[in-house]
């Protein structure tokens, strides 16, 4: 296993590099928003609970690619991956205007859940401006999962890398409007996440015609969309998207519900967020290496290997969940410092990520099992108990201890502890069903027909 562990390493190392500069977006609008002001804070934080877990929803089904691409690469088909390719061209286009339509009418719900009228504003003033970008980040996310599919993961990680800084500059002149710029706060931070999505597009664009990319027919001829392809892709990674959606809409819905308690308490919630969604980037990465590698295996039906890649990638994840947690409880007055000096909101936020730090073996371990799952193509499953966990346990348990419903008026640690229990519940039904599936033959011959 040795070898296997060295693939999976040098897979995982630059999309874990990739996450981090894409989270790294979310960071810098996070601080430099905050530094702008509090209340920028809250509107900038408050868009990006309606952006991100639609962003995910429709990235998340383009994210099929990658372990079908991965079984075409491993079964020697390597000229069907192209035209997949192709097809997948296709729906992200009509996932970008519909991104674009959505992210625009966000409004009533951020009403709905009484979030300060102020803060409203300036989210909807970042969420109009940022939906210019969300066409051309669907193509963007597109070509990145069909070359990671395809085992070129540095790729995407040497554009991502590229947009940070410019991101992060974007962010500086838009918010303090410098060198001519409009002064525009927390909608700055909008912009020029529009810019930089049509930036990663361009590069994309201009450095694709690599040869392990035009070996696959990619640019031999356009292929009108062919509905059992899209069918294909539609299966496998709505599943997916729907994960991914439950997953992120429950962290976005507690922070609409944390926004009725105060500026503080929104304020701890989006700081523990941030760092917990920074300390998941590696197990995701970690998963989504997996699932290249056994979709591998299961397409030259060497399932044994499969299985091993499996474990062993679970295993790694749990080692790194211990060291991420330490990192949280010793570092949980001096991190938060990062994002704001507000008192208040320091001493929150410390207590917030004493609860993130007890949770990160199960947060980490499922992210890297389900990704190992999407290697057999094997979704609905992971779909199902993510509807349990965070909706039906999640949910009502942090709402329950949050608001104190019951009598435990906990706040906004409340709703942090209900996540926790959610996670769990993932966790452990996640496990039993990679155990099952990696051993079930039939079932993965049937999951690989699609």
């Amino acid at each position: 296993m040795k070898s296997e562990l060295n693939v999976l390493l040098r897979l995982s190392a630059p999309m874990i590099a990739t996450q981090f500069f894409i989270m790294g977006m979310g960071f810098v609008d996070t601080a430099m928003s905050g530094q702008y002001s509090s209340l920028d804070l809250a509107g900038v934080a408050m868009g990006g609970v309606i952006l991100w877990p639609l962003f995910m929803l429709f990235a998340g089904v383009l994210t099929a690619l990658t372990p079908m691409v991965s079984q075409h690469v491993g079964g020697g088909r390597r000229l069907a991956v192209g035209a997949l390719i192709q097809q997948g061209i296709w729906v992200a286009m009509i996932f970008g205007v519909i991104l674009f339509l959505l992210v625009r009418i966000s409004e009533p719900l951020l009403i709905l859940f009484d979030v300060a009228p102020e803060a409203v504003s300036i989210a909807m003033a970042y969420l109009k401006a940022a939906s210019w970008g969300c066409p051309a980040v669907m193509l963007y996310v597109t070509l990145r999962y069909a070359c990671e599919g395809l085992g070129q993961t540095l790729l995407p990680m040497l554009i991502a890398g590229t947009t940070l800084p410019i991101n992060a500059g974007l962010n500086y002149v838009l918010i303090y409007g410098l060198f001519g710029a409009p002064e525009l706060g927390g909608e700055g931070c909008g912009w020029a996440t529009a810019i930089t999505m049509w930036f990663e597009l361009g590069v994309m664009l201009l450095v694709i015609r690599r040869p392990w990319l035009r070996n696959t027919g990619l640019f031999e001829r356009v292929l009108k969309p062919k509905l059992a392809t899209i069918k294909s892709i539609l299966q496998v990674g709505l599943p997916i998207g729907m994960t991914m959606f439950l997953e992120m809409t429950v962290f976005s819905l507690v922070s609409l519900l944390v926004g009725s308690i105060g500026i503080a308490a929104i304020g701890a919630n989006t700081i523990g967020g941030n760092l917990n969604w920074f300390v998941f980037v590696i197990p995701m990465a970690l998963g989504s290496a997996a699932s290249i590698r056994v979709g591998y295996h299961v397409g030259a039906k060497d399932y044994a290997l499969a299985a091993k890649v499996a474990r062993l990638s679970v295993l790694i994840s749990a080692t790194y969940a211990f060291l991420a947690s330490l990192v949280l409880v010793l570092g949980r007055e001096v991190l938060p410092r990062i994002y704001t000096s507000d008192p208040a909101v320091l001493v929150l936020t410390a207590e917030v990520l004493l609860i993130v730090a007890a949770y990160q073996f199960f947060d980490c371990t499922q992210a890297t099992i389900i990704g190992a799952l999407r290697g057999y193509k094997d979704t609905q499953y992971p779909m199902i108990i993510s509807i349990i966990g965070y909706w039906l346990i999640a949910l009502p348990v942090g709402t329950i201890l949050g608001w104190g419903l019951l009598g435990w008026n906990l706040g906004v640690l409340g709703f942090w502890i209900g996540l926790g229990c959610g996670v769990g519940f993932v966790a452990l039904f996640a496990i039993v069903r990679l155990y099952r599936t990696s051993r079930d033959v039939d079932r993965i011959a049937r999951f690989s027909r699609i």
